[in-house]
């Protein structure tokens, strides 16, 4: 059998959340800029996102990573977030891993002294990474904020709900568990999964999104379902996001405790350099989040958020297609 096709990754973890880093193999993505080059991997390239996303070679929550030529002058590299569904703005947990990947590579040459620092190009803007010599890494997000709070939304068995709506490089739907009859530590992830699911297709039908920059951000990635316990405190605060398809994401979720502080910070619940712990409603895995500093998003009033973890490398992989293979695209089982 011949083989038209073989996609080399490096494998990592942040928190438990997978990402799949394209070594070699993927076709080349067209565009004068990082969104250029999304939106032509999703016009023109998809299949190469299905092959390495969904199963056989995949599974439903796996996440992926592709580098790309950056068009920002202070930025290492440009990176596109591929999922189950197609290709995120911005993703924290898959910004930390590659944050090591990148020092570990020598893609950026090791600092001799403090952090290296790892300029990203994500599609929603520079995001900068600070690698320590341990291996933990920090970033700085785009400028986050509150695009609403307090949102009536009509969900599905439910009724109508209040949800806030923070963006941390992507926009997310926030509600606590408790609104939904739910109990972030006794309640099934399927069961989160199905409520989340409800709310996010409820705020797509009722309520529009705006970003200042490109219309290309404006769109709700997910819901993040939380323990409710958003008022700065010394202990942990959990929570489940699901995004794209149904996906869950393992780990604390990088650009939602963005977007949780931007909305935290915008109530006056936690001031500038807080630090606050927030653990994944999976497996318990945890970041840190904190705002760092004012700045704007267009005329809105933003914060940049400094969020930490850690990633492991779990493996590399080669993938390979055969000409007669009837799934060189994939396909997912929910």
């Amino acid at each position: 059998m011949q083989r038209d096709v073989m996609i080399t990754c490096t494998e990592m973890h942040t928190g438990g959340e997978p990402l799949r880093i394209v070594e070699s193999g993927y076709p080349t993505l067209l565009g004068d800029s990082v969104l250029e080059k999304r939106s032509y991997a999703a016009r023109s390239a998809d299949g190469a996102r299905r092959l390495i996303m969904h199963e056989p070679r995949g599974h439903h929550d796996m996440y992926g990573a592709v580098r790309v030529t950056a068009d920002h002058t202070e930025a290492d590299f440009g990176v596109l977030f591929l999922h189950n569904e197609g290709y995120s703005t911005m993703c924290g947990h898959a910004v930390i891993a590659l944050g090591r990947y990148a020092v570990d590579k020598g893609i950026v040459k090791k600092a001799l002294d403090g952090d290296t620092r790892v300029n990203i190009q994500c599609p929603c803007g520079l995001v900068s990474a600070y690698v320590a010599k341990s291996g933990s890494v920090r970033f700085h997000s785009v400028p986050a904020y509150a695009f609403a709070l307090d949102v009536d939304v009509d969900v599905p068995g439910h009724g109508r709900l209040k949800v806030d709506i923070g963006y941390g490089g992507a926009f997310y739907a926030l509600i606590p568990a408790q609104a939904l009859g739910l109990d972030m530590r006794k309640s099934r992830t399927r069961d989160l999964t199905d409520a989340a699911t409800l709310v996010t297709e409820a705020v797509k039908r009722q309520v529009t999104l705006h970003h200042p920059d490109s219309p290309e951000l404006a769109f709700l990635y997910g819901t993040i379902v939380t323990d409710g316990n958003d008022a700065f405190s010394d202990q942990p605060t959990s929570n489940v996001c699901v995004f794209a398809d149904r996906e869950v994401d393992r780990s604390p979720t990088g650009s939602g405790v963005t977007a949780r502080i931007a909305v935290q910070y915008k109530r006056g619940l936690i001031g500038l350099n807080q630090s606050r712990v927030f653990a994944s409603g999976v497996n318990d895995s945890r970041f840190t989040g904190m705002a760092v500093k004012e700045t704007t998003c267009g005329q809105i009033p933003a914060v940049v958020v400094e969020v930490a973890g850690k990633a492991f490398y779990t493996g590399t992989s080669t993938f390979t297609v055969e000409d007669e293979d009837e799934f060189k695209t994939g396909f997912l089982c929910n």
